[in-house]
C-alpha cells in the first residue's frame, strides 16, 4: 500500500507509479457528517492541484472537493452513487474517491499523516 500524504483542504492521496488514488481524510469526513451525495468529474477530466474536481453534500453542508495532484482523471468510484456513505465507514478503502493518472510527480507540499493531524486539529483549512 503506497503511503497516503495529506492536502490542507483535507484530501488524501496513495501514489502507485503513476496512478494516484484520491479520497478525503476520516477527519473531513467527521466534520461533514453523513455523506449523502458526491457530484464527480467523467473520466478524461484533466485536474490540476488545488483546482475543484466536484462536490461533497453530507446532511450538514456542501463543501468543494479539490484535487491534491495534477493529472487525468482514470476512473471515479462508482460505488459512491448508490452508497455515499462508504466515505464515512471507509474513507481510506471503499469510500475512495478518484483514480488519477498523474502529470508529472505529486507535489511536495503534501503532509504526511503526522503533520496532516497536527494541522487539522490547530483548524487549518
Amino acid at each position: 500500500m503506497a503511503e497516503r500524504r495529506y492536502s490542507k483542504t483535507h484530501e488524501w492521496v496513495a501514489v502507485d507509479g503513476k496512478s494516484a488514488t484520491v479520497g478525503i481524510s476520516d477527519f473531513a469526513q467527521a466534520q461533514l457528517g453523513d455523506v449523502v451525495f458526491l457530484d464527480l468529474p467523467k473520466p478524461g477530466r484533466k485536474v490540476s492541484k488545488g483546482e475543484t474536481f466536484g462536490v461533497i453534500e453530507s446532511v450538514k453542508a456542501a463543501s468543494d472537493l479539490y484535487s491534491p495532484v495534477n493529472g487525468t482523471v482514470a476512473a471515479v468510484n462508482e460505488n459512491l452513487t448508490a452508497h455515499p456513505e462508504l466515505v464515512n465507514s471507509d474513507p481510506y478503502g471503499e469510500g475512495w474517491i478518484l483514480k488519477v493518472d498523474l502529470a508529472g510527480a505529486p507535489p511536495s507540499d503534501l503532509m504526511d499523516e503526522a503533520d496532516y493531524k497536527k494541522a487539522a486539529e490547530a483548524g487549518a483549512h
